[in-house]
């Protein structure tokens, strides 16, 4: 008895300790200021951007908006390296984490366009390793168009695990398709029947990107580098951190007072640079799985791919794709959850997360990693796309309103 009540004792002395620790977090973390409902002009959306910095989370962003293929709106705000002194400016470099899913499906409908492929081809058909367990009788097979817009029953892989897929600058990257065939058995069972739902999975992507290896016979990076960056003359987007990057790059950073910061510094303590005003400031981080999620750049690079998307697939004389894939990736293969309930309008697409807003859809892809969130806006209707990037993750929760407040102010 006398072991037990001690036992007990440890346990409410435990709870206490866990409890006290999570007060003193939320009481002495950083608190976003909420966007507000509506801004009138520009003056009113710097002031409330420079209110986010000033707080501190994020500590730095870049914010582009392009209407009618030019760019109305281009600004930095805060700290892309708060210790170093480096300002946030339109031509800051962040992690794109999984906006990188975008080229990645543009790669796979210009392939399409190159008769390589097809959406409705088999997965097994690229990639021979691929077999996968079913939940039911029916079998349905996997198409690359269920990759594209994850209704392929996939599941994805823990955060935890998407964490330890990482590693330090100037180690080699890894072979894309030799660590997608290494890994895929332990995501190979299936959580729905292919098509009948949609389930956001990185693996997914990361087998897209072994198609493309397989059908274009090069490396994923190389295509995208050959076929999408370079057409598009995004210079300061890469995989890698170029020395063109170093005067502009921003350094991924976290509160220090939050409920991850236990878990960064056990997880990823030897990416941890140092810690200053009550934020970890990070070393550079690189995804091992680059189709879902290992781009590099700026917010004017984005609005170059943009720029292309709304202009049916050019831009100055350069064409990535068809409009009739332009047309597929808007319009086409939208796939409900099924458990949807009609609350709202919310799609799958190829690539695009699809919202249906009163002048048509929303064309949506968020991202976030190690440091960094990003998300990025097209509404073709309106010929306006709007990107942001910033420098830690604490806007996850308000980034679209943030856009929106750029999207409805009154461009011309």
């Amino acid at each position: 008895m006398k072991f037990l009540k001690l036992t007990k004792r440890k346990i409410i002395g435990l709870v206490t300790v866990i409890l006290l620790v999570i007060l003193i977090v939320y009481v002495a973390g950083p608190k976003i200021p909420q966007p507000p409902d509506s801004v009138q002009d520009v003056t009113e959306l710097d002031a409330y951007l420079e209110t986010l910095v000033n707080k501190g989370s994020p500590p730095g962003l870049s914010m582009v908006i392009i209407k009618n293929d030019s760019i109305v709106y281009s600004k930095g705000f805060g700290w892309a390296d708060g210790p170093l002194k480096i300002k946030a400016t339109p031509q800051t470099v962040y992690h794109w984490w999984s906006i990188t899913k975008i080229p990645t499906a543009i790669a796979i409908l210009q392939l399409q366009e190159q008769g390589k492929l097809q959406l409705d081809d088999a997965v097994s058909r690229y990639l021979p390793f691929f077999e996968v367990e079913y939940p039911s009788d029916k079998e349905t097979t996997i198409t690359i168009r269920h990759l594209l817009n994850h209704s392929s029953g996939i599941p994805d892989a823990s955060g935890l695990k998407l964490v330890k897929w990482i590693h330090h600058d100037g180690d080699p990257a890894l072979d894309q398709t030799a660590l997608i065939e290494k890994i895929f058995p332990d995501y190979s069972t299936l959580e729905f029947e292919p098509g009948e739902d949609t389930a956001y999975t990185n693996i997914g992507y990361m087998l897209l990107g072994a198609i493309i290896e397989k059908a274009s016979a090069q490396d994923y990076r190389d295509y995208i580098r050959q076929n999408i960056l370079e057409p598009l003359e995004m210079t300061q987007t890469d995989f890698v951190y170029t020395p063109e990057m170093k005067s502009v790059e921003a350094a991924g950073s976290h509160p220090s007072l939050s409920f991850m910061s236990p878990l960064l510094h056990l997880m990823m303590g030897s990416f941890i640079r140092e810690t200053s005003n009550n934020r970890i400031w990070m070393e550079r981080v690189y995804t091992d799985q680059e189709a879902p999620s290992a781009l590099i750049g700026s917010v004017m690079d984005a609005s170059l791919l943009i720029r292309a998307y709304l202009n049916k697939g050019t831009l100055d004389g350069h064409r990535i794709l068809s409009e009739k894939s332009i047309e597929l990736m808007t319009n086409d293969s939208h796939v409900a959850e099924a458990n949807d309930e009609g609350l709202f309008f919310f799609r799958r697409g190829l690539g695009w997360h699809i919202f249906k807003e009163k002048s048509g859809y929303k064309l949506e892809h968020t991202g976030g990693g190690p440091g960094f969130f990003t998300i990025m806006q097209i509404y073709p209707d309106d010929n306006l796309g709007l990107v942001m990037f910033c420098n830690d993750v604490t806007l996850e929760k308000y980034g679209w309103k943030i856009l929106q407040l750029g999207a409805n102010l009154n461009w011309q």
